[in-house]
């Protein structure tokens, strides 16, 4: 009733406004120094030119994208301009120190393309009428009042919408105190089906949350060739997560084992260095672990090198090396742990003479499906259980990198350890490039995933704190053109090491790390959440048409921003289009209500432009947990989602994993530190899904007994048809605070042999599994529990 009468008011202001509306009123821009200066642009309008009012309650039409987030993003003094009768300018500085000018256009005050930056000493030489507006005590316009209505419309409807977003779990289930078990009717129709993906879903990496080093890549050893560097991380350099009994650890770069890796350490006699891994290394009773490590000594030096807890008490067996040579050689042992540890150390002494080591390698010998170099069995074993259609990595903000010079490269992830080019991390720690390429390659033949690859359009993150050709923090940037062939080469030479054959010149080097047979690629990403700009759509063009001249079976994934909304995501699709791009990846992160509202998203999108990527997705509530009621209004949209599979292609929830203690971003799928893994209701909800997958789509229809929209819309529904099986799989969410009981119709299912999993637990909770039964349905009736995901699966026998 409450929300009606809202709606009521909204209609009644509106038509009131426009019976008594004005020829035209006057209008500025301006901003405030609320939020850090952060909120952007207010629009304001006057009748008599002295007595303003704000629109939208200092609604923020456009906000500065200048700088990193966190940091920047600020606006100061903005002017608005009115350059034509149908585009508009607004002018503003990035910094209470006037250094930077940033500039955007409109047509509507709503929809803004992509921002520029100029230094104000260029903007004084090359723009005067810039120069001359941002040094006007004010700018105001005339306006007809229909303009400004439109406005108004707008931050009234944004408000509204706002509003319904806001409702959650509790609210609602407080406003329904009152509200009954619910009756559903479903129909299904055997009858209409179509056919929808087969690899709808799918799993997102990215090394964030030390999802890789420290985590699904099974590496021990911290800081493991002494590269980390103040890039990293401001305090860190190339001893940190050392400790030398000496206090002083001595680092040389003459003659190191590869020029990629520059650092060592260089150990005195007597000298003992140990390294504490990532929070501890653990190791458990019985279980052996690979040791590898460089070492030089001109004079014949030795190392004992042992596991030891923290008193340093011995936890394996003691090994030691002699140190023969004055050239680099590489060192093999095997530890057996003889107690369960979670915070051992590695410890390496010299014992004669000063002695050199580097690239100092720890690994269980259990790795997932044991591969050398491999990954953490129980995570990696997490995702495949999943039974992911396809993989993306390796970002993600990681793939285009903080600046140019940051850009992810494929080549410096392939080869032998030793001569992987490490890098800094933008989310602000490490890359060994220890988990490259080929290990994920390898990780999605292991699980039957098809790789998706993403890599960087030519353009660095538009967020990254430093413009690589102007010195401007918070443009994008680009590969300069006269670099952009090499760049694109680069790519073409991943497809040839992805496909070729073993004897072509990448196909070669495939074959030489151990996999002589093509892994057949198929899908590539090109850019992620890039900003729309000239300079993105220029090098994404030279990139897209090269790839499909020379590998036109390849399909391209294009980018269309990091909004369901907005400019980035009109202006990106506006590009797609017309460049005929077969995919795009969309991105937004929402609240639960926002997905329970948009059901039918994609029920409007034109099937014949292109197909549909949701890559990054996930609800997020207050504290962005991650539990049953983000995870149920997830359900219940990927249910719409699979109604709409032959739009959408594939889906992946977003992040994947994140270290307990190092997590920068939250909710994640799978949370863990060193010696366990903690699973998430969304994880089961993906977990559900992705186990029970089918090619086509079943028409069918709900009845629910009760007229209030609100309820409907929070019980969803969809059947499927495994191809591979033949079963018939119906999906049923019940978002509602009580049991709902839906009365199939058009199937007896007491004639088949039905598998019923049920997850189900009250929407703050964060630790709970799925239920599976062996039910006969009696009398096509099925009672859904208040906050529950249920999945049938009727046997095709």
């Amino acid at each position: 009733m409450k929300k009606g009468l809202l709606a009521l008011l909204f209609v009644v202001s509106v038509m009131s406004a426009f019976a008594q509306q004005p020829d035209s009123v006057f209008v500025k821009g301006y901003t405030t120094g609320k939020n850090e200066n952060k909120n952007g642009l207010h629009i304001a309008y006057s009748f008599d030119g002295k007595n303003w009012i704000s629109i939208g309650n200092e609604f923020s039409f456009l906000r500065s994208d200048y700088g990193r987030w966190g940091s920047s993003k600020k606006m100061f003094d903005p002017v608005l301009v009115k350059n034509s009768t149908t585009e508009w300018a607004c002018y503003f500085f990035t910094e209470a120190e006037h250094k930077v000018v940033g500039i955007a256009y409109s047509n509507d005050l709503v929809l803004w393309k992509p921002q520029d930056y100029f230094l104000y000493e260029e903007v004084k030489t090359r723009f005067p009428v810039i120069n001359k507006a941002l040094n006007s005590a004010a700018v105001v316009h005339k306006q007809p009042w229909s303009f400004i209505q439109a406005l108004i419309n707008h931050t009234d409807l944004e408000a509204y919408r706002n509003m319904q977003y806001s409702v959650n779990a509790q609210s609602f289930a407080e406003k329904n105190a009152t509200l009954k078990p619910v009756n559903v009717s479903l129909s299904v129709n055997m009858g209409n089906k179509k056919k929808i993906s087969d690899k709808l879903v799918g799993v997102f990496f990215e090394d964030l949350n030390y999802a890789a080093d420290g985590g699904l890549y099974a590496e021990l050893i911290q800081n493991r060739d002494f590269e980390y560097t103040s890039n990293d991380r401001r305090e860190w350099n190339s001893t940190s997560y050392w400790k030398s009994s000496n206090g002083n650890l001595k680092i040389e770069s003459t003659q190191p084992v590869h020029k990629n890796n520059p650092h060592y350490a260089v150990l005195q006699k007597d000298e003992q260095l140990q390294n504490e891994g990532f929070d501890g290394i653990a190791v458990a009773a019985g279980e052996k672990y690979n040791l590898s490590l460089f070492v030089r000594s001109a004079n014949k030096g030795s190392l004992s090198i042992v596991l030891i807890d923290s008193n340093g008490t011995k936890v394996s067996n003691e090994i030691t090396i002699a140190a023969n040579t004055s050239n680099w050689k590489q060192y093999l042992a095997v530890f057996t742990a003889n107690t369960t540890v979670k915070h051992a150390r590695l410890s390496i002494t010299a014992k004669k003479q000063e002695t050199a080591v580097d690239v100092v390698s720890l690994f269980p010998q259990k790795t997932f499906r044991n591969r050398k170099n491999g990954l953490r069995a129980d995570l990696a074993q997490a995702i495949a259980d999943i039974k992911p259609r396809f993989m993306r990595f390796p970002g993600g903000c990681l793939a285009h990198g903080n600046g140019i010079d940051n850009i992810y490269r494929w080549k410096n992830s392939i080869g032998k350890l030793e001569e992987r080019k490490p890098d800094f991390n933008l989310w602000g720690y490490h890359q060994t490039m220890g988990l490259g390429y080929y290990e994920y390659f390898q990780f999605c033949e292991d699980i039957g995933a098809e790789p998706l690859p993403v890599l960087a359009a030519g353009v660095p993150c538009q967020n990254s704190s430093h413009h690589h050709q102007t010195g401007i923090a918070g443009q994008q940037g680009g590969i300069p053109l006269n670099e952009m062939d090499a760049y694109i080469q680069d790519i073409l030479d991943l497809i040839e090491w992805a496909n070729a054959d073993k004897n072509t010149t990448w196909g070669k080097l495939r074959a030489a790390a151990g996999h002589p047979a093509p892994f057949n690629l198929k899908y590539i990403g090109i850019g992620n959440e890039d900003l729309i700009s000239e300079v993105f759509k220029e090098r994404f063009a030279m990139i897209y048409k090269a790839i499909k001249a020379k590998y036109p079976a390849i399909t391209v994934i294009g980018t269309v921003g990091p909004f369901y909304e907005g400019s980035d995501y009109s202006f990106g699709w506006d590009f797609a289009s017309k460049l005929e791009v077969p995919m795009v990846d969309e991105h937004y992160y929402v609240p639960p209500a926002w997905l329970i509202n948009n059901q039918d998203f994609y029920d409007k999108y034109d099937r014949k432009k292109s197909k549909v990527y949701l890559g990054e997705y996930a609800a997020h509530v207050r504290g962005r947990p991650n539990n049953m009621e983000t995870a149920l209004a997830e359900a219940l949209y990927l249910c719409s989602v699979e109604r709409n599979g032959d739009v959408v292609e594939m889906t992946s929830y977003a992040p994947l994993l994140a270290k307990e203690g190092h997590t920068q971003w939250n909710p994640d799928m799978i949370y863990f530190n060193n010696s366990e893994i903690k699973l998430t209701p969304g994880y089961e909800v993906q977990k559900m899904f992705g186990n029970n997958a089918g090619e086509e789509y079943i028409e069918s229809s709900v009845t629910v007994d009760h007229g209030n929209a609100d309820v409907q819309k929070r019980i969803a529904t969809s059947v499927v048809k495994d191809a591979k099986t033949g079963d018939l799989i119906i999906k049923l969410v019940n978002l509602l605070p009580v049991e709902t009981t839906v009365d199939v119709k058009d199937l007896n299912l007491s004639n088949y042999n039905i598998a019923k999993t049920v997850l189900q637990g009250n929407p703050d909770e964060k630790n709970v599994k799925p239920v599976t039964t062996t039910d006969v349905v009696l009398n096509n009736k099925l009672v859904l529990p208040k906050y529950s995901f249920t999945v049938l699966r009727i046997k095709a026998n």
